[in-house]
């Protein structure tokens, strides 16, 4: 039913006329960086064997150093570090609280673990020096090597995260002994903090006590000095006698500047009085008597005015108010008087109270500047020795409390879990191993893999060819088991194979022969309104496959009912004519230097009806010269008389007459060989082909493995067909 509709889709034969086929190049983008994640599995496909061999042989040496290797147990003891718990029992280490360090300070008792100090008792008690390789970092000269210092090799101390815990772990052939020793370390660390508190305060304790003895005769001096400095001033403070005169001084200066405002009040009244006007007497402290003096006296006035208007001046009433004028004129006069000795007296008496307040802050100011300066040495006295004193007091105490807390057995650190032999070593760790090989050489192995494919410049898949060539596949033959270069006859007519290749079913030949059938269709039905009369099949090199590809294109075409034309057009090593079984004494040579028409030269293929071939004939240089002219004019007829020309051309490079080939064929079919064919070849062909302007139709891959990624659906293709074959 297949071939029928194909056959139906076909046009007739002679319906075609001269038709420009486009040169099939994919625009495809440029080549990005790096492969795609699909090339990397490709590569792994393709070298699926070599890593699965590669993996299970370093797993299985894996298993055997591992099972040969020495058992190693490993003890751990586990030591609690409280930070809360105060350094001594007395005084203020009793009270003093861990600062925020923990992690300094667990770093620092970590390397104190590792210190000569802690590790050379058990190494010498239990002579490991003795075990080789145990004991390290020791000079080459064995006279020296007891002064080396220590260090234990399998020896490892850990801290478990977010906590106060120290693990000390030993590592040992022999159980017990690595028990033994992790808890020997522990109490060595414990006895060497301890040795340490303890030195430190015994030398403490004795540079205090050395100490103690100068601040003793310091302190006696002081004291000395202090008690004669008091006999001297014939006071016992000083202090108190210097803040009484400061009272005293600040209140005699307050009287002074009372008294100098007091004098400057009545030197103003006194100056005032001295005008002797009776407005300045009356401002006066005794204004008062003359305001009243002087108020009697205008009545009096008033009086004696009225009575003289009224009475002549011997009247008994003019004489008396006369007499009474005269009197308050009198005892004004006295009053004015008065007030003015009074006024200098008491401007008098201002002066001296005002000097003698002075000359009283004066001595008193004296006494106590001379107090004060003396006060500061009887400070400074009494600070020295008052602080000689307290420092004895500390010292003293500093020095029985360092007694007491040296000899505490600080609980701080403790052994909080002690080491038992353990039941299973920890080394060799055969699953452990085992993965670790698995998972090491698997990911080797794919790094060699896909590096040697990043490494690898031939082309192997169409995605490759499509994004480096910018090209495009057009079929991929698969690889045949088995494969030597010949036919085999069709799959409906087994029994007329020219050659044969084991069983004609073989899956491989199957899946080739459906591969070239692709490739026909490809060809032939790309464009159904522009159809190829001639194809040329060429390579790059010899060996790629192109006339086992032009011998089964030729074939499955001819299959489907169609009339065609095989051309050996390879005048250096024709191969076609041996491969179906034909003479080939003459061929294509003698037509081209027209010793014969190419028809007489044309054999018939038997076991492939509608197939016919031209052999290349004898070998001739006369010939490939004269490639152009003849082998157009042949074309030109067979086109008439068939529906396809299939012409095996020389591979491209090196020889001159395929390009001439090339531009006589309605299009050019490149063959290269998956995985060997390098990709500057195959650009150099495509090249060469644009440069003589031939219609390319595409490329065809040879020979692709089941690890490629076109060689996969192959795979898959076979597998089926197995299955239906067994089914059956």
């Amino acid at each position: 039913m297949a071939e029928t509709t194909l056959e139906r889709s076909l046009p007739a034969p002679g319906a075609l006329a001269p038709l420009e086929r486009p040169v099939s190049f994919v625009e495809a983008e440029p080549e990005v960086p790096g492969a795609p994640l699909r090339q990397y599995a490709a590569a792994l496909r393709r070298h699926a064997g070599k890593i699965v061999a590669f993996v299970a042989a370093t797993v299985a040496a894996t298993a055997i150093v591992s099972s040969r290797l020495t058992p190693i147990y490993e003890a751990t003891a586990t030591v609690d570090v409280d930070r809360q718990t105060p350094p001594g029992i007395i005084g203020a280490e009793a009270v003093r609280t861990a600062s925020n360090d923990a992690e300094q300070f667990l770093a620092t008792q970590i390397r104190l673990i590792q210190s000569d100090s802690v590790l050379r008792p058990v190494v010498d008690k239990y002579r490991l020096r003795e075990i080789p390789g145990e004991v390290f970092e020791e000079p080459p000269r064995p006279e020296a090597a007891a002064e080396a210092p220590v260090r234990l090799k399998h020896l490892k101390v850990t801290r478990p995260p977010n906590t106060y815990l120290l693990l000390i772990s030993f590592r040992s052939s022999d159980p017990k002994l690595a028990a033994e020793v992790a808890n020997a370390v522990a109490a060595s660390y414990l006895e060497h903090t301890y040795k340490i508190r303890y030195r430190a305060a015994a030398s403490l304790s004795a540079f205090m006590e050395k100490q103690l003895e100068e601040l003793r005769a310091k302190m006696e001096r002081s004291s000395a000095a202090l008690a004669n400095f008091e006999r001297e001033l014939n006071v016992i403070n000083p202090e108190e006698k210097t803040n009484i005169l400061s009272a005293r001084l600040l209140q005699l200066n307050a009287e002074y500047t009372a008294a100098q405002a007091d004098r400057v009040r009545k030197q103003a009244a006194w100056q005032s009085v001295q005008g002797g006007t009776l407005e300045a007497a009356q401002v006066s402290a005794q204004g008062e008597v003359l305001r009243k003096l002087a108020e009697r006296l205008d009545e009096a006035r008033q009086r004696f005015a009225e009575v003289r208007a009224q009475y002549g001046a011997n009247h008994p009433e003019h004489r008396k108010a006369s007499l009474q004028v005269q009197e308050i004129e009198r005892q004004l006069a006295a009053a004015r008087h008065n007030i003015a000795e009074r006024v200098r007296i008491e401007y008098q008496e201002a002066v001296r109270r005002e000097e003698m307040l002075r000359k009283a802050v004066a001595e008193t100011k004296a006494e106590y500047d001379a107090l004060n300066a003396r006060s500061f040495e009887y400070q400074a006295l009494k600070r020295e020795a008052e602080t000689d004193k307290k420092l004895y007091e500390e010292l003293l105490q500093k020095i029985k409390e360092a007694g007491i807390n040296a000899s505490f057995q600080n609980s701080s650190i403790r052994i909080a879990d002690p080491a038992r032999p353990p039941i299973r070593p920890v080394f060799p760790n055969m699953k452990l191993n085992l993965a670790l090989a698995l998972v090491a050489s698997f990911l080797l192995a794919a790094a060699v893999a896909v590096l040697g494919d990043l490494a690898d410049d031939t082309v192997r898949d169409p995605e490759q060819v499509a994004r480096t060539l910018r090209a495009e596949v057009i079929g991929v033959l698969p690889s045949v088991r088995g494969w030597r270069g010949r036919i085999p006859a069709p799959r409906s007519e087994p029994h007329r194979a020219l050659v044969r290749i084991g069983d004609p079913g073989d899956v491989s030949v199957a899946g080739f022969e459906e591969a070239v059938r692709a490739l026909r269709n490809s060809i032939l039905l790309g464009d159904l309104d522009r159809r190829l009369r001639s194809l040329m099949i060429t390579s790059a090199f010899p060996g790629e496959g192109k006339s086992t590809v032009a011998a089964h294109l030729a074939a499955t075409h001819a299959a489907q009912g169609r009339r065609t034309l095989l051309v050996d057009g390879d005048l250096r090593r024709p191969t076609l004519h041996r491969r179906f079984g034909l003479p080939g004494a003459v061929g294509l040579a003698n037509v081209l230097v027209a010793e014969l028409p190419w028809r007489e030269a044309v054999l018939p293929v038997e076991s492939v009806p509608g197939l016919d071939l031209l052999p290349a004939g004898p070998p001739s240089r006369q010939a490939a010269d004269r490639m152009g002219a003849a082998l157009a004019q042949l074309l030109a007829e067979a086109s008439l008389d068939y529906d396809l020309v299939v012409l095996d051309a020389p591979p491209l490079l090196g020889f001159a007459e395929p390009l001439e080939m090339a531009a006589l064929a309605d299009g050019v079919v490149v063959v290269a060989r998956a995985g060997e064919t390098h990709r500057k070849a195959v650009a150099a062909v495509l090249a060469a082909l644009g440069r003589v302007r031939a219609e390319v139709v595409g490329l065809v891959l040879n020979q692709v493995r089941r690890g490629t990624d076109s060689g996969y659906y192959y795979a898959r293709y076979e597998k089926y067909y197995r299955a239906s074959k067994a089914e059956r």
